[in-house]
């Protein structure tokens, strides 16, 4: 199995810490909002890594943080004239809903940054104790970036280009910091802010620390993989690399993969530009399936675009597998019992073919667009080989190899049973009673509101027929 290093920017032979096992860290979301379409990227991405790593009987400790502290939260908090807890709870609950209709699996551990200021506090400790960080009058906390000779392996970029050009990395209260670069590991408290003890002052800690401590707490000093989208190789995981490294004296994650970004039409997403999405627009037009589809349809590397016309081919694709998968279904109903023919054993040779491809695909870096290619050809073999005739165990092969790889990325095959709403099976309803009473006006005019709803009905022989537009 290969993966993409971002740190030696070339692919690498995986070779876990220790064997048979995994140590893996995502960088979870800031819990503010309602998560947008961009956050559900690495969500998906990460936990299709993660359930193939399983799928290969690795056992996977996985952890994916939440960012429960930040200004973005106490902004909110004092709009809405709340504690800062009550946004971040609450946008952690509807953060799982959405995570759970993705079919995004819990994570082994959720921390949470404000469960774990004792470790940050200790870590800032053993910063300062070793040279690294230093406090300042006002009690801010700041880490000595020169002083760690690695810094920038992960972004490769260089120190002293950095400070000529990176203005973005300056931060305020520079002229009590030793060197611009320098970042910041603690916070004094503001008036309305949230705040913790620490022998430096009462307040917080910065961004880059919760990281590193939730990682050292929940997968130890070293760990397999690091994981997260591409925006935050620089600062975020430049400065975990400095503060565990220089804490812990040894090396912090043995690979690092990122996600590429993901535009809508060919443009940044962005508020401002009005094609912002939260994945719960996106469930409102869409089974959230169909988005995880589309999201893997894309190497994860590769930049993505969002349309809707991109949309509707992944939702079509996605209909074409679980038709199929509901076809084999039906068809094990019906099959006989008996051994396999010599046709059929020959034709299960063949089908191993697709998951020996799709196996390749996976192992070279998680390329999950071949993966999914390779479940197409499964499915138009399958359709195309198995029928009424076959064997039980024939059909029941197919749908096994087909279920094995929808599994490791994450798709649901079963169709579900749609429910109207109440006020629709009542309209449903009053229109066959107005076709019965020949009041033809009122049903054509019932036919076009449910219409407009996006429910198309149809007339048949066993009764009335809907779906969905």
């Amino acid at each position: 199995m290969k993966i993409y290093n971002t740190l030696t920017k070339r692919k690498e032979e995986f070779v876990p810490l220790e064997e048979g096992k995994v140590k893996m860290y995502v960088c979870g979301p800031t819990v503010y909002n309602l998560i947008h379409i961009g956050n559900a990227r690495p969500m998906i991405v990460f936990d299709t890594v993660r359930r193939y790593m399983e799928h290969k009987g690795y056992e996977v400790n996985y952890v994916s943080n939440f960012t429960d502290v930040d200004d973005k939260i106490i902004k909110k908090a004092a709009e809405e004239g709340v504690d800062s807890s009550v946004i971040s709870e609450r946008y952690i609950e509807e953060c799982k809903k959405d995570m759970e209709a993705l079919n995004v699996k819990p994570a082994t551990t959720h921390p949470l940054a404000t469960k774990e200021i004792d470790g940050m506090v200790d870590m800032i400790s053993t910063l300062i104790r070793k040279k690294y960080a230093y406090p300042a009058k006002d009690g801010t906390v700041y880490y000595r970036t020169r002083s760690f000779q690695g810094y920038g392996k992960l972004s490769h970029k260089n120190l002293d280009d950095l400070q000529g050009g990176n203005r973005s990395l300056l931060v305020s209260g520079e002229e009590q910091k030793e060197d611009p670069l320098d970042f910041v590991l603690w916070k004094p408290r503001k008036a309305g802010e949230p705040a913790w003890h620490s022998p430096w002052c009462d307040g917080r800690p910065g961004w880059h620390i919760e990281c590193s401590v939730m990682s050292k707490r929940y997968l130890g000093e070293e760990i397999d993989i690091h994981a997260g989208g591409e925006d935050l190789v620089f600062p975020h995981h430049e400065n975990e690399i400095a503060q565990s490294e220089a804490a812990n004296g040894k090396n912090f994650a043995k690979y690092w993969m990122h996600n590429a970004f993901l535009n809508i039409d060919n443009k940044k997403m962005s508020k401002s530009a009005g094609n912002f999405f939260t994945v719960r627009d996106i469930s409102e037009k869409y089974d959230l399936q169909v988005l995880r589809f589309f999201m893997l349809s894309a190497h994860y590397r590769s930049p993505l675009n969002f349309s809707a016309e991109l949309m509707e081919a992944a939702k079509n694709g996605l209909e074409r597998i679980v038709t199929a998968a509901g076809r084999l279904g039906e068809l094990l109903t019906k099959a006989k019992e008996g051994e396999l023919t010599k046709e059929e054993t020959e034709l299960l040779t063949e089908a191993k073919t697709f998951m020996e491809k799709y196996e390749g695909a996976m192992e070279d870096d998680f390329n999950t667009a071949d993966a999914i290619s390779a479940i197409f050809e499964l499915v138009k073999f399958a359709n195309t080989n198995a029928g009424e005739d076959n064997t039980k165990e024939f059909i029941r092969a197919l749908a096994s190899q087909l279920s094995v790889m929808a599994e490791i990325c994450g798709l649901v095959l079963e169709k579900k049973e749609e429910i109207l709403a109440e006020e629709v099976e009542q309209l449903i309803q009053e229109r066959q009673q107005a076709r019965k009473e020949k009041n033809f006006a009122r049903a054509d005019e019932i036919r076009n509101q449910l219409l407009e709803q996006g429910i198309i009905l149809e007339d048949t022989r066993e009764g009335v027929k809907w779906k969905r537009a």
